[in-house]
């Protein structure tokens, strides 16, 4: 992909990037240097570079971002890779699991029932609601795999005129079993993650998104692609 090499010059990292079109490498320079002297971090400004000559970044318009896949499917991990890279604020991610923990955190078995769900979903909702009030980017962060889930959402992003852009992570099932035995999370079973895959793909595919009222529809490449959350995030750009 890429290969960096030491200029002589103290942080600064000269790196040649591949190009299939002519089976060869073209030299380029990192203009920053490189800040903390590591030759890994001037890589990944690479890689980064690599991804964009690849094709240009995917604009997500300000506004409702909706993440549609079942547990493990890589949503957290490619919205962490989107706050580090400092393309989104922590503040736009609206996580119903980091709302659960913070109403029950201490009561997990109050956590799980109707009741709870309801509080959690109402206290989402609010967040969601005051950010596209104030024409920020509200990123919702929970499995929103079948239309109820995703019609509440449109409905809150219809009233304030705001778009919806509505990324799916849909890995096979295979990946997405080994993403949860990785995990190692104790809240779902592996029937459950089957089952989640199984909704998926027959209630979240790109057309369903469209016809429910999405604005735009992508697809978060992951682990059959090859792609890390960093390189997928590096495809998206946010306004």
């Amino acid at each position: 992909m890429c290969r960096l090499r030491f200029t002589g010059v103290l942080h600064t990292w000269g790196f040649a990037l591949y190009l299939a079109s002519t089976d060869s490498y073209r030299d380029n320079i990192l203009p920053s240097g490189l800040p903390a002297g590591a030759p890994e971090e001037a890589l990944d400004c690479a890689g980064d570079l690599y991804l964009n000559t690849l094709a240009p970044a995917i604009r997500v318009p300000t506004g409702l971002v909706v993440l549609v896949g079942p547990p493990a499917s890589g949503k957290t991990s490619f919205v962490r890779a989107l706050i580090a890279r400092r393309q989104i604020d922590a503040e736009a991610v609206v996580s119903s699991d980091e709302i659960r923990a913070e109403l029950f955190g201490t009561s997990p078995a109050e956590a799980v029932s109707d009741a709870a769900d309801a509080r959690i979903f109402e206290e989402r909702d609010h967040r969601i609601a005051a950010r596209l009030a104030a024409g920020q980017t509200a990123v919702a962060e929970s499995t929103n795999v079948t239309p109820q889930a995703r019609a509440r959402l449109i409905a809150i992003a219809r009233h304030f005129n705001a778009p919806v852009t509505m990324l799916r992570f849909n890995p096979d099932v295979t990946d997405l079993l080994q993403q949860y035995t990785e995990r190692g999370r104790t809240d779902l079973t592996a029937a459950d993650v089957r089952a989640y895959a199984s909704i998926m793909t027959r209630d979240a595919g790109a057309d369903q998104l469209r016809s429910e009222g999405a604005t735009t529809v992508h697809d978060v490449p992951g682990r059959r692609q090859a792609t890390t959350p960093a390189e997928a995030a590096a495809h998206f750009s946010f306004a």
